[in-house]
């Protein structure tokens, strides 16, 4: 039993910290799965942790800093509490490898993108044998162990991703995931299924299929299926209230796949698309695999088979031999499109890439500009997108208390804008209806309207 508790006498600390995507607040949540068999609870104070897991990112250079400073910033603790065990594991463990061990002499343990699995297994053995130790590899294919049902979630969780597939085999020229992610890997439906039943009955309301290019989920599988095919099968043998997705690649979005959001209706109206670039010249150099017109032209087509989709994107700026003229063009496409919401970035090299190998990189002064400018333009179109939001009414799954508390609830439309409004705390996990009457640039605010009959769960 004495493996159970710290060296205070109580139950072991873990303390998480994740870095990026939501596939690593996933992968986070394994961990938090896997560890609490071997008496490791949560704790949000970092100071009350006997392991600290520090999921990293690596997809951008600011991100990869962040992981760094943070890690040396941890130093301090060890000396104070020397029984502490800090583990580095994501894609900038699988990146650097034992190399961070070399960097951090009080970091215990590296685990690569496929090691998740292992975690218990290595610091078990860190605890009795001592040492340091890195791991790269442990899942078969990296996607063994995924499935959590109801442990992985705290129970009363209203809403819960799950993984469908990992990798990527495009290879865009500026991006890392290839190569610390490995080649596209899809879950079988069967499992997935099993997933989102279990997530069902555990009060699980909404679940976000995750995977770095779901449109080509099914490829490698024994099994003959595709994405649609996985939705169809979501939404006619389980119970689940509502779907959405993340994240889609331009080029393999058909026709069928469009087609379901005016026709599946637990399948929420909102679509992330990156784009990344308007400039046909940069989205060739990227390696994206289509033009801007023909984008555009999925826009159009999505938005005459669905008139209410709720779009976003990603743009990055400043990619290497980017001119005024090529930043115009995305801005035209911004423009054309004018999307929900966008994230956007300012190009950073990244190691094993194509793209850092470019001569032409554009000056960081001339990046930081761009992205200013096209930060502003968005905030203003997102901004009017959310006050023409005011007056209508919105089915809204309350999630829970909102951040500011004060006695409001939070939740999502199904065009994935944040509501906020008063409602007793019974109403979480229910669909409510909505009436929006304020507008601010990141959310809405609105009062819940009592209909003349009951609306359906699964009829959004």
């Amino acid at each position: 039993m004495s493996e159970l508790f710290s060296p205070t006498g109580g139950p072991r600390g873990l303390y998480i910290r994740t870095f990026g995507c939501q596939m690593n607040e996933y992968d986070s949540l394994r961990v938090q799965r896997l560890l609490a068999p071997l008496g490791y609870v949560p704790v949000s104070d970092i100071c009350e942790a006997d392991v600290i897991f520090l999921n990293t990112c690596s997809v951008r250079e600011k991100a990869e800093q962040k992981v760094h400073s943070f890690i040396g910033s941890l130093r301090r603790l060890k000396k104070i509490k020397p029984h502490l065990k800090i583990i580095a594991g994501g894609c900038v463990a699988q990146q650097f490898g034992e190399k961070l061990l070399d960097r951090f002499d009080h970091l215990d343990i590296v685990l690569g993108t496929g090691g998740v699995s292992s975690i218990g297994q290595m610091l078990k053995r860190v605890e009795e044998k001592g040492g340091r130790l890195a791991c790269m590899t442990g899942e078969e294919n990296g996607v063994n162990d995924q499935s959590g049902g109801t442990e992985i979630f705290p129970r009363g969780s209203v809403t819960a991703p799950v993984t469908i597939m990992q990798g990527c085999n495009n290879y865009c020229t500026y991006c890392i995931v290839p190569y610390v992610r490995g080649p596209e890997r899809s879950r079988p439906a069967s499992e997935i299924l099993e997933e989102v039943r279990s997530l069902e009955s555990s009060g699980v309301r909404e679940v976000l299929l995750l995977g770095q290019n779901v449109n080509s989920y099914g490829r490698g599988l024994a099994e003959s299926s595709t994405f649609v095919d996985l939705l169809r099968r979501i939404r006619t043998e389980t119970g689940i209230a509502r779907i959405r997705f993340t994240t889609s690649h331009p080029k393999d979005l058909t026709d069928e796949m469009m087609q379901c959001f005016a026709e599946a209706d637990i399948l929420c109206k909102h679509l992330h698309l990156p784009v990344q670039s308007g400039s046909d010249r940069i989205l060739a150099r990227m390696n994206r695999g289509y033009t801007a017109a023909v984008y555009t032209e999925k826009i159009r087509k999505l938005r005459r088979i669905c008139p209410q989709i709720a779009l976003t994107s990603d743009i990055i700026v400043g990619f290497p031999g980017e001119t005024e003229e090529d930043f115009k063009r995305t801005m035209d496409l911004l423009e054309e499109v004018r999307f929900d919401n966008l994230f956007s970035f300012r190009y950073s090299d990244r190691p094993k890439t194509s793209a850092s190998a470019f001569p032409d990189k554009v000056r960081p002064e001339t990046a930081a500009n761009r992205l200013l400018a096209l930060q502003s333009y968005q905030a203003d179109v997102t901004l009017r997108k959310n006050l023409a939001e005011v007056g209508t009414e919105r089915d809204v799954l309350a999630e829970g208390p909102s951040r500011a508390s004060n006695g409001q609830m939070t939740g999502r439309t199904t065009h994935n804008r944040v509501v906020n409004f008063e409602a007793p705390l019974s109403t979480t996990g229910q669909i409510v209806g909505v009436k929006i009457s304020f507008a601010y640039s990141h959310s809405l605010k609105g009062d819940v309207i009592v209909r003349s009959k009951a609306q359906p769960g699964r009829d959004l």
